[in-house]
């Protein structure tokens, strides 16, 4: 049986199905999302949605669905599902489906009568062209199949209203027609493997709805505009290509063109493979040579922090080292751009933040972990060595190395670390002054620096930067250490944040820490009694000032939110990762049980991924963007952990 499976009892109950959504992307930018039953609820989903530079840098929504109809005797039944304003829902097709299975490719099985129609999904790799397939399983009489495009020619910030602007002309092409609904987009071109008759009716179907954002408290409803619909023969046991694409494709290759794409799908046939699946989604090739990690789904870019947090468990994990070297190699050009004053050349935001090219340090201390020293300093040990320097010189705009060896930053006008949220460009958890995770990354990197100058034989070097961290060892210790036995998150002058959060929780988890054994004992005693909830650690104690843990409502209530409570998968990779290092074999059971919680999120949610966040009270509903890299990445190096320990 299917990992991913779901029979017709749970197809037809919209309160169960409209929360599931899949993911499809083309690792080039664009992807199709939608829920399982095909009924948009965000106003993010779509069938094709695209970047489009010409106009911005946002995603475009193309062809936002697409309704099959089977027609029998003249009898017409339309396997499609809108939601409309009022809470009306037409057609209502998701009646006739049968089973969903999403091994493979998304199939959905749909029954009419003594009609059996099989619809396979699959988005082309590095092509911005969404195929799908439609099989006729079985029928007793003459069988026609009408398609209706549904187009939205819009940003997915956006929605798009009936007007006198767009466009209604279209073109013929082979076995299909190409439209453009406004100047500066590209022209959808939409295409099938068999000859078909295009009937012109244009017309706005006006108030459809999405809910998504009705929750979030946004504008939620638009009109989509449908320029007519196609209609051909079908036989039992043909099937019939259709291409939505950017570009025209020959269609007498489709058939090809299909299996070939199914060929390459990996199987989501259990929970490591769903999060393989999952990692691949966020590849991004921009250009020849340029690789990328886009930070999540739908709405996230590729952004420095989330790039270095995630690449490691996103490849390593997975045994894709040499993607790890093709980003790496992206990465390294930004990042030199950066400390050398220069214009970026790659599409990577926020590289300016200063806790970044830390991160960078530890990623590469990850890939040495992999690979060997020898290798890592051959490919990065100058990269190590150079973002070493240009913190010790002082040259980062926002990053402060003072005499008592911690670094410093200023982030009280503008939000510097993850905890990012911010209310009128101003910081809600404005952490400043001497930061505990930065501070972490810092004696880590010079430790494992010194480590790969030791390898080199370059003693001088080595000397030096144990003294700095040295230095850093004890001033930590004097400035974050409490008599709580915990760690200040931050502190800055006399003001120290005594909040309890699970910035902390890296001091038991990277490879080098300031504190003895007896002090990350008690830094995780802390984070399991007040943090760990089965989704992850919260961002805030239950116990601390402030705790919001319930991750709803309209926009600026959510931000007040963000980072006040809710639980954050990531954060509990590091903290299995601190159980296994400090306990070892003794918490084998503890860290299967804790990965429970996540493997039930492939069958919530979007199926197969992991979401940003979750509230941080019981249920624990998942909240945010639908699939997020740091989370499967850590996810999946807590898995490779887990198998080192358990085949010790």
């Amino acid at each position: 049986m299917s990992y991913l499976r779901f029979e017709k009892a749970m197809m037809t109950n919209l309160e169960e199905v409209l929360p599931r959504e899949l993911l499809r992307t083309n690792r080039s930018g664009a992807y199709s999302c939608s829920t399982i039953v095909d009924c948009n609820t965000r106003k993010y989903h779509g069938l094709l949605v695209v970047p489009v530079p010409e106009l911005d840098d946002d995603n475009h929504v193309l062809l936002s669905s697409l309704d099959a109809t089977v027609i029998q005797h003249g009898a017409e039944f339309n396997l499609g599902l809108h939601k409309y304003q009022g809470n009306h829902y037409s057609p209502t097709g998701h009646k006739y489906i049968r089973e969903f299975d999403c091994d493979k490719v998304p199939t959905t099985l749909y029954r009419v009568g003594g009609v059996m129609l099989k619809k396979e999904v699959v988005f082309q790799h590095y092509e911005d062209r969404i195929l799908i397939r439609y099989t006729l399983v079985d029928a007793h009489s003459a069988t026609k199949l009408r398609i209706r495009p549904f187009l939205a020619f819009r940003s997915v910030k956006e929605f798009t209203h009936e007007n006198s602007v767009a466009s209604r002309e279209y073109h013929n092409v082979d076995n299909g027609i190409c439209t453009c609904m406004y100047a500066g987009y590209p022209e959808l071109y939409m295409q099938f493997s068999k000859k078909n008759d295009f009937v012109f009716m244009p017309y706005w179907y006006r108030g459809v709805e999405y809910p998504k954002e009705q929750e979030r408290g946004y504008a939620s409803n638009e009109d989509l505009y449908v320029p007519g619909y196609f209609e051909m023969d079908i036989k039992k046991g043909e099937s019939v290509l259709f291409a939505a694409s950017t570009s025209e494709v020959k269609t007498r290759s489709l058939k090809t063109l299909f299996e070939k794409e199914v060929e390459e799908r990996s199987p989501r046939d259990n929970f490591f493979h769903c999060l393989v699946n999952a990692a691949h989604q966020f590849h991004f090739r921009k250009g020849k040579d340029d690789r990328y990690i886009l930070a999540g789904y739908p709405w996230f870019k590729c952004r420095a922090r989330d790039t270095f947090i995630a690449l490691p468990g996103l490849t390593l994990a997975i045994e894709e080292q040499n993607y790890f070297e093709l980003v790496m190699k992206t990465a390294e050009r930004g990042l030199r751009e950066f400390m050398e004053g220069r214009p970026s050349t790659v599409k990577i935001y926020e590289i300016e933040q200063p806790d970044v090219p830390l991160w960078a340090i530890w990623a590469i201390q990850q890939y040495a972990k992999d690979v060997g020293e020898e290798k890592c300093i051959s490919n990065y040990g100058t990269l190590v060595r150079d973002i070493i320097e240009f913190v010790m010189a002082g040259k980062h705009p926002n990053l402060t190395l003072e005499e008592n060896g911690l670094l410093r930053t200023e982030g009280r006008e503008k939000a510097v670390t993850w905890m990012n949220s911010a209310d009128n460009g101003k910081p809600i958890v404005p952490r400043t002054g001497f930061i505990v995770e930065f501070n972490l990354l810092w004696y880590n990197a010079l430790k494992f620096a010194a480590k790969l100058a030791g390898i080199s034989n370059d003693t001088e070097y080595v000397a030096r930067l144990e003294e700095h961290a040295e230095k850093t060892r004890r001033s930590f210790l004097d400035t974050f250490l409490n008599d709580c036995g915990y760690l200040f998150d931050y502190v800055d002058g006399n003001m120290m944040d005594w909040s309890v959060r699970p910035n902390m929780i890296f001091a038991a988890a990277f490879d080098y820490s300031p504190l003895d054994r007896a002090q990350k004992k008690s830094v995780i005693d802390i984070c399991t009694r007040e943090l760990l909830t089965p989704k992850g650690l919260r961002s805030l104690s239950p116990k601390s000032g402030g705790y919001n843990p319930m991750y709803v409502g309209p926009h600026s209530q959510r931000d007040y939110a963000y980072h006040q409570g809710t639980a954050w998968p990531w954060l509990g990779g590091f903290y299995m990762e601190a159980c296994l290092k400090l306990y070892r074999m003794t918490r084998l059971s503890f860290i299967e049980r804790q990965m429970v919680g996540y493997e039930d999120e492939m069958f919530f949610n979007c199926l197969g991924t992991i979401p940003e966040m979750s509230d941080g009270n019981p249920p624990f509903h998942a909240r945010g963007a639908m699939s997020f890299a740091m989370n499967v990445a850590e996810i999946l190096r807590t898995l490779k952990m887990l198998e080192k320990y358990t085949y010790k």
